[in-house]
């Protein structure tokens, strides 16, 4: 029998790979000295958690980039390094996400995504030619103009002088100049772990949806968003396209228009870029069992989040389904319809929820739960 692991964090709890390993314990135990094929894969879906779920389930490197941050200050960004494909895996936020912006200090008019260009300079200075970049929870709305300037490009004003940082230079600027951008750039491919569908600009483009919660008042708002048509319309005249009203262009503050347009971006879906990373179909094509999960299981996990896009990878190959989760909602049972076979909740007394999480604890219970199911499986196939 062949059992594949793709588990989610357990959010302040366990890595994806903790609870992996947790699970293949009590799988273990179930079957004792009977054999039985375990494969344990990192699971995350381009947003937070994905740099450390992919660099400790497929043993690579975590980095670290000292780079400008979002108010042109120094920080440490860390990042992963997957040695065998000479990727780099990035999660945007470590070097320009809201979280490094103090809440008085939070208005996109000077946020800078300067700090994310530094970080994929510095990775390709040590050779990565291919990069993961989740584009999740950035405190900026620049269009990926900061990210474009770390790797070489120069905008300039009407009158020739170069543009500074943050979201307001967007509207100056005037001209482009490629001449002094990293060369090595042209030999990168950029997968951009991005889930949102918005354009650039205009009523559901960044500045309106995302600007807000960014810090951005209505004038900001608008400001914004009339500096994303402007720029918009001189990146159009200098790549001779327009990629502005794309899906996800406007992700991140248009830094997805700015991998779109500049860097032939890849703007795909969080967990189908992680999925294909960690190889998993090629796990999951002869296995009897998958084993997926996440912290709480409910009905926005049965709208597409990373359990799913195990779940719909498994049915392609006739395998059946269990989700562990440390808790369970009674709208879970969407899961069911969308390739979650049973699913079942980690937590076998009441506890405080406190106790519960602590890693210890959910490490027995991960392993307890695991081995009572296929201690079930065991008995029905004999």
């Amino acid at each position: 029998m062949k059992v594949v692991v793709a588990i989610d964090s357990l959010k302040d709890s366990l890595t994806s790979f903790e609870a992996g390993k947790a699970i293949e314990e009590g799988v273990r135990k179930a079957y004792g000295h009977l054999p039985v094929d375990i494969v344990v894969k990192p699971l995350a879906d381009g947003g937070e958690g994905t740099v450390n779920a992919l660099v400790e389930g497929l043993h690579g490197e975590l980095r670290q980039a000292e780079v400008h941050g979002p108010l042109d200050e120094r920080v440490c960004c860390p990042y992963g390094y997957l040695r065998e494909s000479r990727t780099a895996v990035i999660e945007m936020a470590g070097a320009a996400g809201l979280g490094l912006v103090p809440e008085k200090l939070r208005n996109p008019l000077n946020t800078t995504t300067y700090g994310v260009g530094e970080v994929i300079s510095q990775a390709m200075a040590q050779g990565v030619r291919n990069f993961i970049v989740g584009i999740g929870g950035s405190a900026t709305s620049d269009c990926g103009i900061g990210m474009l300037q770390a790797l070489g490009y120069i905008f300039s004003d009407a009158d020739g002088h170069p543009v500074g940082l943050g979201g307001r230079e967007a509207g100056r600027i005037a001209a482009i100049d490629d001449s002094q951008v990293l060369s090595a750039i042209h030999e990168c491919v950029f997968n951009i772990a991005c889930d949102v569908t918005n354009p650039l600009f205009g009523r559901q483009g960044a500045a309106y949806i995302f600007g807000p919660q960014k810090g951005a008042v209505p004038e900001i708002v608008e400001t914004l968003d009339k500096g994303s048509r402007s720029f918009a319309a001189v990146t159009a005249a200098y790549l001779g396209k327009d990629v502005s009203q794309t899906a996800g262009a406007g992700a991140a503050g248009g830094l997805g228009f700015a991998f779109l347009a500049y860097l032939n971006g890849n703007l795909r879906s969080g967990i189908q870029i992680v999925l294909d990373s960690i190889h998993l179909a090629e796990a999951i094509k002869d296995a009897d069992y998958v084993v997926t999960g996440e912290g709480r299981l409910d009905a926005q996990t049965a709208m597409g989040k990373a359990p799913i896009g195990v779940a719909k990878l498994a049915k392609q190959y006739g395998a059946k389904v269990i989700a562990l989760a440390g808790c369970t909602t009674e709208d879970a049972i969407d899961c069911n319809r969308q390739g979650i076979d049973a699913f079942f909740s980690i937590v076998d007394t009441a506890m405080p929820l406190k106790e519960a999480m602590n890693k210890e604890n959910a490490l027995r219970n991960m392993t307890n739960t695991a081995t009572q199911v296929f201690n079930l499986i065991r008995v029905a196939e004999t």
